[in-house]
């Protein structure tokens, strides 16, 4: 009786008593709780709270509300001016602008231009960079670093290459004398292609990151194997690499797709998009905030334009979360 007696006091002494644990956890909680003050919980909604608010009301709120504007038409001054006309602004776009099929046009030739010239060069200095040559991150901090610069600020430097007094161009190819200057931004024939000169240059850099990113990911195995069955750098890279970047491709058309449709500043700092440069963002500016202030017609284009883009982007997205759910 002796020897059991110290044994059961332990294991008594070792249970704890009924509501010890419960306890415990609504002391653990309250704990937890005084962990974030009133004042801790008031910054947080106001660090989560503001964007949302500005979210909501600067995008789409304002998309919303440009739909809604599409069907009317609004000369800006009182909200008692608006009338509805249904979709006469459309059938006015789609018949008698004579502005609106160049500008479709000539964004269509900026999504080829881009996709042709741009993203095959990104993709060749993309597969140089991946060899781990010498400098390769000066190379890619000096391809990339038109894309980190302003549009603005990338027009007002190409306006300078473009100068027929003084410009670079014309003075290599003596087109800088009274009588044969060679006017880029102002020649109908040529201002187009001499911005999409100025924007190629700035989207080589981005998809040079798009694709190193996509060549980063690639198996080293998958190189190793073809070059144990014979295969040359080409065929490695034409049979095994470039399939692998199917997931970038598709990044790659996507974002493609909508730099040609929201191109704006480019333009706008070079002609403000006349003679010869119409594009659809530029006739949506020029309605809305310019002269005419026809806010409804001007709605209405934004409309179309948001149009084509969601015809691309969803499915994009339908694409992207049927492979998440899949894996």
């Amino acid at each position: 009786m002796t020897t059991e007696s110290p044994v059961k006091s332990r294991e008594a002494a070792a249970v704890p008593p009924p509501g010890a644990a419960s306890a415990k956890k609504r002391r653990a909680a309250q704990g937890h709780r005084r962990l974030l003050t009133r004042r801790d919980r008031l910054t947080l909604g106001l660090m989560a709270g503001l964007p949302t608010i500005l979210h909501v009301a600067l995008v789409w709120l304002t998309a919303l509300a440009s739909i809604a504007l599409a069907f009317t038409t609004w000369n800006g001054i009182g909200f008692d001016s608006i009338q509805w006309v249904g979709l006469d602004n459309f059938k006015e776009l789609f018949t008698t602008n004579p502005q609106f099929w160049p500008a479709v046009e000539h964004n269509v030739v900026w999504f080829v231009v881009l996709i042709l010239i741009p993203t095959p060069l990104g993709l060749f200095l993309a597969v140089q960079l991946d060899k781990n040559i010498r400098f390769s991150r000066v190379y890619q901090t000096a391809f990339f670093l038109p894309v980190v610069v302003s549009m603005a600020v990338i027009g007002f430097v190409w306006q300078l290459v473009y100068n027929p007094d003084t410009g670079l161009i014309n003075s290599i190819v003596g087109a800088n004398e009274p009588g044969h200057y060679i006017d880029w931004i102002g020649d109908p024939d040529l201002n187009l292609w001499a911005i999409l000169v100025a924007a190629s240059w700035r989207h080589t850099g981005y998809m040079m990151i798009l694709y190193l990113a996509g060549l980063k990911s690639v198996d080293p195995a998958l190189r190793e194997a073809s070059a144990l069955d014979g295969a040359n750098e080409w065929q490695t890279f034409k049979s095994v690499v470039f399939p692998t970047l199917r997931p970038t491709n598709t990044v790659v058309l996507v974002v493609t797709i909508i730099e040609a449709l929201r191109a704006f500043d480019l333009v706008f700092v070079f002609n403000k998009g006349a003679e010869g440069t119409e594009l659809l963002s530029i006739l949506v500016t020029n309605n809305i905030i310019g002269e005419s202030s026809r806010i409804g017609y001007g709605s209405a284009i934004a409309v179309v334009l948001l149009v084509i883009s969601l015809a691309v982007i969803i499915p994009y997205l339908i694409a992207t979360f049927r492979k998440e759910r899949r894996a």
